[in-house]
């Protein structure tokens, strides 16, 4: 306890301009840097709150010659967590991540990315690299150790420095395959921190690459081999697509390689990337292939009778293969003119009969639903208005597995598709139809006890659907026989407290809305007068009343600006009328809070009244919604 209370004290006694008063500073500093060459690295670690503080002095001082001062002390501290950072001598092998020291390693470098801005990350690369370089004795521990900090600040090396960096990397690609395991599991880690490095020195990619290539199917090193490669696919990806079809065959050797779904995901990131610096006239053939080793996968696993057998998170689980589908999808950027062909067509024409299949297979979870539309939404959104021939047959399957199951997330996929159609004439009407066929479904859910509040994911996304259509073709959506229905919904769901299900609903309040005021190209005068005279005016009372009981009863801080957005943007549309509306709901409003005290005085109502009146900004009604709703709290 006696070094924070020491840091509190001088940071209480603060110069006029603001930063630490260092007469007795230097002192405690040598004082707390004994503690940090304590052998036992927990002793060190209690220091690095104090470490954290003291940084932001010169950080927020802004002056070079105040820096300069700490800057001994700093490159002490490095030097000493560094050596902390030493594995044991007879230690085999590579850390574990749950091991305690691993932990502790993780956070020394945490710490020297926070403080390394007063001492020059280039300096403190060269100095660790200098202190192992030429050292052909030298314990591997050291070694590895010195490369770890290095690691930490690899990233904040110039691109275009010339002195040290070539060096180290040279270096690194020498290092033996005899050496200890975690010698050669931190250069591969290094080695990929240096991406944007390489990337301006093209001459080191090919053999970073091969260095690589050579240790992914060692299994101790498999992890650090496949974040260095991801590393370099994605900075690199000018460089390395000459060798795309190696990258294909690691893709498809993932599967055998002991490293987390994660990493193979961001494997299959990178190799993408690669992808979409081919020249033009390959990039079809390429994505087909790399498409093709998930969706053979994908089917082998449909094909499978018992889904006892699908484990979550190996080769088993479809997730497992949905989501490298979703990154190829996801991470590819072509530039495809309107008027050809898109290149990726074909290969999602391709991969949709499995993703299907998949659907229809695995139905009833909900996971593997999701992970699904997921991988549905990034393919449409890649060719765009090209996957219409997709469009009839995953309608249909949607419409069929939501009213069986009720998975939100084909609410979600649904919005994606009026975002992309919305405004084709050609496709409105059967997407207001999909709108009809789900919508029964997500009422009777809604509507069952405690609905709202059991299914805030499938408030969240049926209203995103609602809000897209309002938005892409607000005629067509106005014109459904179902729009005083949905309206009633948005009006129960106004005091939801859920985040962003709220969110959902207010945007979609506020789109509505904004229609009647629109610009009359895009909505005929007649259809906005009709919306006013039979929908907003006759139920605005209930709505203003359902706002700002919500608001002060129901409602978190955090979502009374969406509640703003939608009272400004009726204000906009009728003062008058909200002023009237205003006035009845606070006469029916409780003068007491539910402690029983008395909450609201008459003149802090009029008060509130007036402010909302009179806001012109979505911040000042924001700001009279939580200062009101205080009040009753």
């Amino acid at each position: 306890m006696i070094i924070p209370e020491a840091l509190a004290h001088f940071q209480n006694t603060k110069n006029n301009n603001g930063t630490m008063n260092t007469s007795n500073l230097f002192g405690l500093l040598d004082l707390v840097l004994t503690c940090v060459g304590h052998h036992n690295y927990e002793v060190a670690e209690v220091t690095f709150g104090f470490w954290y503080k003291l940084s932001e002095d010169p950080y927020h001082a802004n002056d070079d010659d105040r820096t300069i001062k700490f800057k001994p002390y700093i490159e002490r501290l490095i030097g000493a967590v560094c050596r902390h950072c030493q594995m044991e001598p007879y230690h085999e092998g590579v850390l574990e991540e749950s091991d305690d020291f691993a932990g502790f390693r993780s956070r020394v470098s945490e710490l020297v990315k926070d403080v390394v801005f007063i001492v020059g990350s280039a300096s403190v690369f060269k100095h660790c690299f200098y202190s192992i370089h030429g050292q052909n004795n030298l314990p591997w521990e050291v070694t590895e150790s010195a490369l770890f900090i290095m690691q930490a600040v690899a990233k904040n090396i110039l691109p275009d420095e010339n002195e040290v960096v070539q060096s180290v990397v040279e270096s690194l690609l020498q290092v033996p395959e005899s050496a200890h395991a975690a010698v050669r599991f931190t250069t591969l880690l290094l080695l990929g921190e240096l991406g944007e490095w390489m990337d301006k020195h093209p001459a080191v990619v090919e053999p970073v690459l091969h260095c690589v290539l050579r240790s992914i199917n060692d299994p101790s090193l498999a992890v650090a081999a496949s974040n260095s490669l991801e590393a370099i696919t994605s900075i690199c990806r000018d460089h390395v697509k000459s060798h795309f079809d190696i990258l294909l065959q690691v893709v498809s050797a993932l599967v055998t390689l002991p490293i987390p779904t994660e990493t193979a995901v961001r494997v299959v990131k990178g190799v993408t990337k690669v992808c979409s610096r081919l020249p033009d006239h390959q990039i079809a053939d390429a994505l087909h292939q790399l498409c093709k080793i998930h969706v053979d996968e994908l089917t082998r696993i449909c094909q499978v009778e018992n889904q006892s057998k699908v484990v979550a998170k190996t080769s088993s689980d479809p997730v497992y293969w949905l989501d490298r589908l979703a990154s190829i999808f996801r991470n590819l950027s072509v530039n495809a003119k309107k008027s050809e062909q898109h290149p990726c067509q074909l290969a999602i024409t391709f991969t949709w009969p499995c993703l299907s299949m998949t659907l229809d297979k695995f139905q009833t979870d909900r996971r593997v639903m999701e992970r699904c539309c997921r991988c549905l939404r990034f393919a449409l959104r890649l060719i765009g208005h090209q996957s219409a021939p997709l469009l009839q047959p995953l309608v249909t399957q949607m419409v069929r597995l939501y009213n069986a199951h009720h998975h939100s997330c084909f609410l979600y996929l649904a919005s994606i598709l009026v975002d992309e159609y919305g405004s084709e004439n050609d496709c409105i009407g059967g997407l207001i139809s999909m709108l009809e066929a789900l919508l029964p479904r997500a009422f009777q859910l809604l509507q069952e006890p405690q609905g709202l509040c059991h299914n805030p994911d499938t408030v969240d996304d049926l209203f995103r659907l609602f809000a897209r259509f309002l938005q892409r073709n607000p005629a067509a959506f106005l014109h459904s026989p179902a729009l005083p229905a949905i309206f009633d919904c948005a009006m129960q769901a106004a005091a939801l407290d859920h985040r962003d299900a709220n969110a959902s609903v207010m945007q979609f309040l506020s789109e509505l809305i904004h229609t009647t005021r629109t610009r009359e190209e895009k909505l005929s005068f007649e259809l906005r007068d009709q919306l006013m005279s039979t929908m907003l005016r006759p139920k605005g009372p209930i709505l203003i009343s359902t706002l700002i009981t919500a608001s002060i009863f129901s409602l978190s801080t955090c979502s009374l600006p969406n509640v703003a957005d939608v009272l400004l943007e009726f204000m906009l549309v009728d003062r008058q009328s909200i002023s009237s509306w205003m006035e009845q709901t606070l006469e029916n409003l409780p003068r007491q809070s539910p402690s029983g005290c008395v909450a609201v005085r008459p003149e802090q109502l009029q008060d509130f009244r007036h402010k909302v009146i009179r806001a012109e900004t979505s911040l000042e009604l924001s700001n009279a919604l939580r200062d009101f709703s205080r009040l009753y709290r």
